[in-house]
């Protein structure tokens, strides 16, 4: 199987599990407005590998939103952040793993390999 142009990673880091079945949209900006262009959940390993080609994610600048309220709400927690957003920008031909590390009450990304 090859690299998914596009994949990301959330761990609960108050738990020290990953965060399976939290539910993910991809939104794509085109001109100044957000299109919703994919949305589905993360697997039992907190991971999801989105089914895009190079061919079909074009250059250009890509939001992840994280359902973090469902999420914790389903897990019987409170948490501040209903949702949280990651945006960034897409070159042709490059893979992006975006993580997650999440908590209640706080959470980190980076540009993983």
């Amino acid at each position: 199987m090859s690299r998914p142009i596009l994949s990301t990673h959330v761990l609960d880091t108050s738990t020290g599990r990953p965060a399976a079945g939290l539910f993910v949209e991809l939104y794509k900006k085109k001109e100044e407005l957000w299109s919703l262009w994919h949305s589905t959940m993360t697997n039992s390993d907190g991971r999801i590998q989105f089914p895009f080609s190079n061919e079909s994610m074009s250059e250009g600048t890509y939001k992840l939103m994280f359902k973090v309220g469902d999420y914790y709400k389903g897990n019987d927690k409170e948490t501040f952040y209903p949702y949280v957003e990651i945006v960034f920008k897409t070159k042709v031909g490059e893979h992006y793993h975006v993580p997650l590390l999440l908590s209640p009450y706080g959470y980190s990304t980076y540009r993983g390999s």
